[in-house]
């Protein structure tokens, strides 16, 4: 996994204002959970589906509010990418001393069953928010298209309970993600062209059908082998959209989208088709209101007009 990676000291205690600003608004989703050690298992479980970000921290850390904050509006921003579970570590200390939790605020993420540390101690908003995308990509190359259900936002249920009492997916999905789930991506991509034939223009599906799209182009990709191509071939348009490809899977979004942009400027209005083309699925994987994706649409947007 690259560093989804997952103290700054400060003159003031911002945590106060940021309680207020990073809050949901009343009747907005929420996606945090408090967990304690009853809940743990089933966070577990619940990993198979989307990732879990599991923040360890103590009401003695005075610190770590601002970071508690910003990290629930991170994640509530998302809306449904991931679930964030708090345990607190003085409420369920076996939990921590079972992980080897050593300082909090402590986030970890947990993808299909596997832990991976993302950070401990304090860090800012924009420390923070490269370690989710890289989680949220992750997951997707690992074939995990689930989303979390929205929690109350205080006082909620046990993890495994809010979940169950959620409304089901969308039935739309369903051969899709059963494709999916099977590791058959090439089917999964026929499953969204049926429901792009049936609804042009759907966001959601174009989404689903390029993030399929890559999963099944991955299945042949040796890291190794496309770095080297890369560099010993620039000019090559197959080889440069596959370490293009690469980079996405890895989280170096604005990288991949430098590659290709940079390779079009280069080529001819004939050879530039394929590149657009695997910018525009790409932006969608992205997401299409990263602010990388807004700047390189532009780029994208002068180079063909």
């Amino acid at each position: 996994m690259t560093d989804p990676n997952f103290t700054r000291p400060g003159a003031v205690d911002l945590s106060a204002l940021a309680s207020a600003a990073e809050a949901p608004a009343a009747g907005a989703a929420s996606y945090v959970v408090d967990a304690g050690e009853a809940d743990f298992q089933a966070l577990v479980n619940l990993s198979a589906q989307h990732p879990v970000i599991v923040e360890f921290h103590s009401a003695r850390d005075a610190r770590g509010a601002e970071v508690s904050n910003v990290l629930a509006a991170m994640v509530n921003a998302g809306e449904g990418r991931f679930l964030l579970a708090r345990v607190d570590v003085d409420a369920a200390p076996q939990i921590a001393q079972q992980l080897g939790v050593q300082a909090v605020p402590t986030v970890v993420a947990i993808i299909g069953g596997q832990l991976a540390p993302l950070f401990q101690g304090t860090r800012s908003r924009e420390e923070i928010q490269p370690l989710l995308d890289q989680v949220a990509q992750l997951a997707v190359a690992n074939g995990m298209t689930g989303r979390a259900q929205p929690v109350p936002g205080a006082g909620a249920p046990a993890a495994g309970a809010s979940q169950e009492q959620a409304p089901p997916a969308d039935p739309r999905f369903a051969a899709a993600d059963e494709a999916l789930a099977a590791g058959d991506y090439a089917r999964a991509v026929e499953e969204f062209d049926k429901l792009l034939a049936a609804t042009p223009g759907d966001g959601e599906v174009i989404a689903g059908r390029a993030q399929a799209s890559l999963l099944q182009r991955s299945l042949s990709f040796d890291a190794k082998e496309i770095v080297e191509a890369a560099a010993a071939h620039p000019d090559d348009v197959a080889v440069q959209l596959d370490a293009a490809d690469l980079e996405v899977i890895q989280g170096e979004y604005q990288a991949a989208l430098d590659r290709l942009l940079g390779l079009a400027a280069e080529k001819s209005a004939d050879e530039r088709e394929p590149i657009r083309v695997r910018i525009l699925e790409l932006f969608e994987v992205i997401g299409r209101t990263d602010p990388i994706v807004a700047k390189a649409r532009r780029r994208l947007s002068s180079l063909l007009f």
